[in-house]
């Protein structure tokens, strides 16, 4: 089954740490975001490997735009 991660708000992309081919476990953070100078840390909910990433460093998200889907097969 894939999961989809979408943003929760407007945010700039600071860094993307994972990359299509990651593992990744529950808890561990994909994305740090930054949002009226609050920086804000994605996190996946499941454990699995990095399917898509949505974004780029540089990007700016809007509310429900794709992070990252993780395919936990």
């Amino acid at each position: 089954m894939t999961q989809r991660v979408e943003a929760e708000l407007v945010a700039n992309v600071i860094k993307v740490l994972v990359a299509p081919g990651d593992t990744v476990a529950v808890g561990d953070m994909v994305v740090l975001l930054e949002s009226m100078k609050m920086e804000i840390p994605v996190e996946v909910e499941w454990a699995g490997t990095i399917a898509e990433v949505g974004v780029s460093e540089g990007d700016v998200v809007s509310e429900g735009d794709l992070i990252v889907v993780v395919d936990d097969k």
